[in-house]
């Protein structure tokens, strides 16, 4: 109360409009992740898709995306025992030296934070798999059944729940989920597992990508994890969970309404009788009326900034919103323009708000600006139709 009450208070707790939370420090730890170069992937085929690259932009466009499918599937690759002992190819969230290019005072840092030990993730491997295809790479390693690896990270009611360990999020029902964390080839994991919504939307995201690849329909072990995914995502939808930012460990209920866009676009993508037998109730379409309803009357309906703009744009974009509900993330990216300064076009944001081991922020003017790009190519995308 002294402090709300005192001039302090815009130092220790600096004011902000919209959800998304400005990146105050002027400390920041930098490394490059295969997880951040995935998204790089898409919000860069993004614009290539608009049309309005030129030969120069183009050429230098796919270059980038070339250069970072092979971060993603090389440098970052490790492999793993799955839980049935077969050996995988996963992604881990650092890749080995030089690449992170940590000072020993950060690496010291780190470690007292917790991140003392890396292994890798589902999360980044889904993601790096996902941009890796719609890279059009030829990589051996996309090949792998990634729902056969997955199935040993599903939790199933009273058989393996005890799976989630940081059981933070015990508001939602955890079963169908896929935990975070993979064991390394020496069992180590960093602090326990945990399991996050968004992460399990990215699962089934390049599984549907990856459907005829990895022979999900004919395989009924494949099929039926997509579907335990499917339910469990249905399940926090009618819970209304979703847009409790109790319910995530590392995203924004915002963040998880955009991706679930990027989901749905790619399930919409499938042939009707795929999406029959992945989804025979329906629960797509019972999600997509949450997440648009929970955008306009939440996310659009209150002040924004550029972050929450994109967010609702890529939502609004993938669902089919009218584009008349674009109008307000439109005038809030124009309006702020330029509000990155010498950094960039915009400011840093929240992407991430890991809550284990501590909090921390996890963002960039380069994630920013990424995020609005693709944002404002699926918004021109809408507007033309």
């Amino acid at each position: 109360v002294f402090i709300a009450r005192s001039p302090a208070r815009e130092l220790i707790n600096p004011p902000w409009k919209g959800i998304a939370e400005p990146m105050w420090q002027p400390m920041q730890i930098r490394h490059r992740s295969a997880y951040y170069d995935a998204f790089y992937i898409e919000a860069l085929l993004s614009f290539l898709e608009t049309g309005l690259a030129s030969p120069e932009e183009g050429a230098a466009a796919k270059r980038a995306v070339t250069a970072m499918a092979d971060f993603c599937l090389g440098a970052s690759r490790e492999r793993v025992r799955g839980t049935d002992g077969r050996t995988f190819d996963v992604v881990t969230a650092i890749a080995p030296a030089p690449h992170p290019r940590f000072s020993r005072f950060f690496a010291e840092i780190k470690e007292k934070l917790g991140f003392g030990l890396y292994v890798p993730d589902c999360d980044t491997t889904a993601c790096s798999f996902s941009a890796a295809t719609q890279a059009g790479s030829a990589d051996p390693m996309l090949d792998q059944p990634l729902p056969d690896f997955y199935s040993g990270y599903q939790v199933k009611a009273g058989a393996n729940a005890p799976k989630v360990t940081v059981p933070i999020n015990d508001n939602i029902d955890y079963d169908g989920g896929i935990v975070t964390w993979i064991d390394n080839l020496n069992g180590d994991r960093p602090y326990g597992n945990d399991l996050d919504p968004t992460l399990n939307l990215d699962v089934l995201e390049v599984s549907f990508r990856n459907l005829a690849r990895w022979k999900i329909l004919q395989t009924p072990a494949r099929l039926d994890l997509l579907r335990r995914i499917v339910r469990f995502q249905r399940n926090l939808a009618a819970s209304g969970a979703f847009a409790d930012p109790r319910s995530h460990i590392y995203y924004l209920p915002e963040l998880y309404c955009a991706y679930f866009g990027r989901c749905y676009a790619a399930f919409m993508a499938l042939p009707e009788d795929a999406r029959r037998a992945i989804d025979p109730d329906g629960a797509f379409e019972f999600i997509r009326e949450r997440v648009l309803a929970y955008v306009r009357d939440v996310l659009i309906a209150n002040e924004m900034n550029v972050f929450d703009a994109a967010l609702a744009l890529i939502a609004m974009g993938h669902l089919g919103a009218e584009a008349s509900q674009l109008t307000p993330a439109l005038h809030c990216i124009v309006g702020h323009l330029g509000e990155g300064g010498r950094h960039g076009p915009f400011k840093a944001y929240e992407w991430n708000k890991m809550k284990t081991p501590t909090r921390i922020l996890v963002g960039g003017p380069e994630a920013t600006s990424a995020f609005v790009l693709m944002g404002l190519s699926l918004a021109r995308t809408a507007l033309a139709r």
